[in-house]
């Protein structure tokens, strides 16, 4: 799991950032996301790496 957080703001970034932060669930500074850790939730970051922070978010067990 990824726990992803907004650490900058969306403002004078390219539509397609604005689309990325929204589609993972991101709208506000210092918000926080927790996601599964697949491919494409990576490639999705990397295009807002410079906006997020990404830790590695223990698994919930009971989750599955």
């Amino acid at each position: 799991m990824l726990k992803i957080t907004q650490v900058r703001s969306l403002i004078k970034t390219s539509e397609r950032q604005r689309r990325n932060m929204r589609a993972l669930g991101l709208h506000r500074m210092h918000q926080s996301v927790t996601h599964r850790d697949t491919a494409i939730i990576r490639g999705m970051v990397r295009v807002v790496s410079h906006l997020v922070v990404v830790e590695q978010a223990a698994e919930n067990i009971s989750e599955q």
